[in-house]
């Protein structure tokens, strides 16, 4: 295995890993964003009322994005199994 190779694994991994966690973040800002700005025209200063909304937000996003987060997992596991025979030599 040489080490161009190794780089494109870890580079796959980590654009892999940003992609999975983009819509579950994005959902959590969103959300986190219209709590403020409600908070902010109610004056209610509560702390803990953003955590829930943003948990039950974020929650709803990871069962809603679940199928498509498994299914490139198992891309790239198959497409490592895949080519484990040439990292080897």
């Amino acid at each position: 295995m040489d080490e161009g190779t190794v780089i494109a694994l870890g580079r796959d991994m980590l654009l892999l890993t940003l992609y999975l966690s983009v819509p579950v973040m994005l959902v959590g800002m969103i959300v986190g964003l219209i709590v403020s700005i409600f908070q902010a025209m109610t004056q209610i200063q509560e702390q803990t009322l953003t955590f829930v909304p943003k948990i039950i937000a974020i929650l709803v996003a990871l069962l809603l994005v679940m199928p498509w987060s498994l299914q490139q997992i198992m891309d790239y596991t198959i497409r490592l199994v895949e080519e484990m025979p040439h990292l080897v030599k």
